[in-house]
């Protein structure tokens, strides 16, 4: 069983002073009140510019989850994380537009993420969610096969182009791309999206990669049958594996329109549907690649498990694991340590912008079960350490 307790290892790139600031942060997330709170003070705040408030949020929560606020500021974390044997994903977190030309914007951001990664091996992978380069409701349309007007269907190409110039700048350049998942109701789009680019670009391995939300009850079967649909045609799958990021949305959309609940009604079944994916995965590495996105310490232990069973290697080049920059330090440094390949999602983008994201992060943290308090006992248990050793940073 790996050992995940070992806080020296995972808090060693941290100073004293970043973990008394982590501990603070985490206590206050814990609180659901003090989060609903605060998340509605700082979007509040934000949008009417106080004074100074830019400077509070950077120093916080945006210190504890994001990388910086450009590419060039993302280069000091990048490095020291690389340092530790882990990797970084670039993730653009500007969220929430829905104009043509933010949307351009951001297809050119992620262009230039692929550029700025050229010869730095500590970023293998790019990524973007696919409401980045379109209209969620253009994505419903297309998925639910509704007849799109003229200028829809201009929509639609424009957002097809933006996913094509992405991936063939990836695969140009050899950088492996994942697209996020959202919401079901404009996932069949996305899927699709994903596997005609797969096709075109996975000929020789996985470049293109999709997110499977393993909350979904069907994801399984999806799975099965793109695999039969790959080895027929000749390409390569590339998954992200995560349990799923909008539960709320999806239970309030389902009471709201009367349709059978698409995600698992546990958490406990949830947790065996992504167990299954582990094993789909390596019954299938000979066509299958695999990002395991996972907080889980039970889940990436059973990827470690099959691995030593099937004596494969630590760094076979199909397995990665990863976890979000901030979070869960005991699972990722534990991975590089052990020769495995790890990486963290390094959000990054002008502090104003990624308020969305970083108030995404401290509602998920304050909702998962178990996620805040194991943090701050991990963090509580190395301040101890340090104190009792007198080996500080």
């Amino acid at each position: 069983m790996p050992d995940f307790n070992d806080t020296k290892v995972a808090f060693a790139g941290k100073s004293d002073r970043e973990l008394y600031k982590a501990y603070l942060m985490f206590s206050l997330i814990k609180s659901p009140f003090l989060t609903k709170m605060g998340t509605r003070f700082l979007n509040f705040a934000v949008r009417q510019r106080f004074p100074g408030m830019d400077e509070i949020v950077k120093s916080t929560l945006f210190q504890q989850f994001c990388g910086g606020e450009d590419r060039e500021e993302t280069i000091e974390a990048i490095e020291k994380l690389y340092r530790s044997g882990v990797k970084s994903i670039l993730d653009y977190s500007v969220e929430g537009k829905e104009d043509e030309e933010s949307f351009d914007k951001v297809c050119d951001e992620i262009k230039k993420i692929i550029e700025f990664s050229v010869g730095r091996d500590a970023v293998p992978f790019v990524v973007f969610k696919p409401t980045a380069f379109g209209r969620i409701g253009i994505y419903e349309k297309v998925g639910a096969k509704v007849e799109l007007s003229v200028q829809e269907k201009e929509e639609w190409e424009r957002v097809l182009k933006r996913f094509d110039e992405v991936c063939a700048l990836s695969y140009k350049h050899n950088k492996m791309v994942m697209i996020d998942a959202e919401e079901t109701w404009m996932q069949d789009a996305v899927d699709a999206v994903c596997e005609n680019l797969m096709e075109k670009y996975n000929q020789e391995k996985s470049i293109v990669w999709n997110t499977v939300q393993l909350y979904r009850k069907d994801r399984l079967e999806y799975m099965h049958a793109q695999l039969l649909s790959a080895r027929e045609k000749g390409y390569f799958i590339g998954y992200k594996l995560v349990r799923g990021a909008y539960m709320e949305k999806e239970r309030r959309r389902k009471d709201e329109m009367g349709y059978e609940d698409p995600i698992w009604s546990t958490k406990e079944e949830t947790d065996q549907n992504y167990n299954r994916g582990i094993n789909f995965v390596f019954e299938h590495l000979d066509c299958v690649s695999a990002f395991f996105g996972s907080h889980n310490e039970y889940s990436t232990s059973l990827v470690i498990k099959i691995m030593k069973e099937k004596n494969l290697p630590h760094d076979l080049p199909n397995i990665y694991f990863g976890q979000l920059f901030g979070m869960s330090d005991n699972i990722t440094f534990y991975l590089a340590k052990n020769g495995y390949n790890a990486a963290k999602y390094l959000p990054y983008g002008p502090v104003k912008e990624v308020v969305p994201y970083l108030i995404r992060r401290a509602e998920e943290n304050t909702s998962v079960s178990g996620q805040t308090g194991r943090e701050l006992s991990l963090i509580r248990k190395e301040i101890q350490r340090r104190k009792k050793l007198g080996d500080h940073y």
